[in-house]
């Protein structure tokens, strides 16, 4: 009876199964092919399909269980001493991203991450050959803007990838960095939500409903580098994220 009671509360609210399994996949495939991504991919339309409120908390669910994967998989490429001030950064700023969730209207909050969608593709397209950022004050707002946009969205990505790209990374040293900070970010932004109470019934139901999507859209992506040009796969993410922009910047 009281399963019933659980469930009758739960599935009104619940995801559609099948675009709430697409979703997924399609994020975790390219976060595990490029090695970054499954945010800015899947939060648009897990936003979308659910609302913020419930997109946020299962968005960070979702992210570290792929992170602690992938960060075990590239563990001895991650160096923890060089990413230590980001993810400091980041845990200060992700409180205050999580609390723009409840006081800004979700209208503007949408409208603001199709403009972080849009800059950051069009950067990327670019291909801009930017300088080595050896400061650490760049970390350090790297990691802050990340943290903000982490707790408002779990698309903290941006950010980091651009201030990855400025320090002369090895392909390897870039998947591992980028999965540490992520694993760092991701667990922040779960407890953050989770002392505000955001872990309701629906965000774990829908968590168990998206765990096959989840496991298979990394084994597709570990494997796919072998006939999958992730160059090419990636521009074509980043073109689809500039319609993803503009539509949310429109709607």
């Amino acid at each position: 009876m009281r399963l019933r009671r659980r469930l009758a509360i739960v599935m009104p609210t619940m995801a559609p199964t099948i675009p709430l399994l697409g979703i997924v996949f399609l994020g975790i495939f390219t976060q595990s092919l490029t090695g970054f991504g499954f945010a800015l991919v899947a939060m648009p339309f897990l936003i979308q399909l659910l609302g913020s409120a419930t997109a946020a908390p299962l968005g960070a669910l979702i992210a570290i269980t792929s992170q602690v994967l992938l960060t075990y998989r590239y563990r001895r490429m991650v160096n923890w001493r060089a990413i230590a001030p980001m993810s400091v950064a980041a845990v200060v700023g992700i409180p205050l991203g999580v609390k723009a969730l409840q006081v800004i209207s979700s209208d503007l909050l949408l409208t603001v991450l199709g403009v972080v969608l849009v800059l950051y593709a069009a950067y990327a397209l670019m291909e801009l050959h930017l300088p080595r950022l050896a400061h650490p004050a760049w970390a350090v707002g790297a990691g802050f803007i990340s943290g903000l946009l982490s707790g408002a969205y779990n698309v903290g990505g941006p950010p980091l990838v651009m201030y990855a790209g400025c320090q002369q990374w090895s392909p390897q040293e870039f998947k591992g960095n980028l999965q540490g900070i992520f694993l760092v970010n991701s667990l922040s932004v779960i407890v953050v939500h989770l002392v505000a109470g955001h872990y309701q019934p629906v965000v774990i139901a829908n968590y168990v409903i998206a765990l096959p999507a989840l496991a298979i859209g990394i084994v597709a992506g570990l494997t796919s580098d072998r006939w999958l040009n992730p160059v090419l796969f990636r521009r074509a993410v980043l073109v689809l994220l500039i319609g993803i922009g503009i539509n949310l910047i429109l709607s």
